[in-house]
């Protein structure tokens, strides 16, 4: 974790400015961002900004060894980009080098992305949702997290990223249960008691089927209707979904 700050050359330190042609709040300044990406991400320096224009107080641990051989993927968090799901999570856990860049005010002056994916880097702009916060600093650590987990060794046992939530199943995760089995006048499901392995794994299928398709319909509809069984469809036509012409659709009610 930086403190952009450290980046600055003027006894403010300002980060960011007015923005061209009006409007309300601040847009980070370009040059600033420059050299902390530069240095942290260890690219050449002086092409955006040469680092040692900066504060000559700083501290020299703002600038960290560059990481050799992983080409850099840079992440900017904002609202104003595509969709952060579960598959860009583990697209990004397979990379290298990832620098997050969080912005604040406005956000980051557009010619930051614009300049680095001009110089080979990837840049990914990326939205955790539809709403607005008042920094990146909250998505980065949702990005932070999401990603981190994949890798081996976080999670303590890798089976529980199977059949989670937004896996390659499609669904959202089945409810799940532990002791007391019985608490609050409500009981834990029979069939989680019986221990019959092939009664649980379709209970559990059941009942996430029902989950998205009360809470996610449009993951139902993204379902590859190739993929599901008699049974499956079943459940699902209970859930008031049908297959037409091999996709999964709502069905007709009068």
């Amino acid at each position: 974790m930086h403190d952009l700050r450290a980046w600055t050359s003027d006894r403010h330190r300002t980060v960011d400015d007015t923005p061209f042609g009006g409007g309300a709040g601040m847009v980070m300044r370009p040059d600033v961002w420059g050299r902390a990406i530069d240095a942290v991400a260890g690219l050449d320096a002086g092409v955006v900004g040469d680092v040692g224009d900066a504060d000559p107080d700083r501290s020299d641990d703002a600038v960290p060894p560059a990481r050799s051989g992983a080409p850099v993927h840079l992440v900017i968090p904002t609202p104003s980009g595509t969709t952060f799901t579960q598959r860009t999570a583990e697209e990004l856990a397979r990379e290298g080098h990832l620098v997050v860049a969080c912005g604040r005010y406005e956000g980051i002056d557009a010619r930051v992305a614009e300049h680095y994916r001009s110089r080979g880097v990837r840049v990914s702009e990326l939205s955790i949702g539809d709403y607005v916060l008042n920094g990146g600093e909250v998505a980065a650590l949702v990005v932070v997290e999401a990603v981190a987990r994949l890798l081996p060794g976080v999670v303590g046992n890798p089976e529980s990223l199977v059949e989670e939530s937004h896996g390659a199943a499609g669904l959202l995760e089945y409810p799940v249960y532990t002791k007391p089995p019985a608490w609050a006048d409500l009981e834990v499901p029979d069939v989680l008691l019986s221990g019959h392995h092939a009664r649980i794994h379709r209970w559990r299928r059941d009942e996430a089927l029902r989950r998205t398709a009360a809470r996610r319909p449009d993951m139902v509809r993204a379902l590859d209707a190739a993929t599901l069984d008699a049974h499956d469809v079943d459940v699902l036509a209970e859930a008031g979904w049908q297959v037409r012409d091999g996709r999964l659709e709502l069905a007709d009610r009068d």
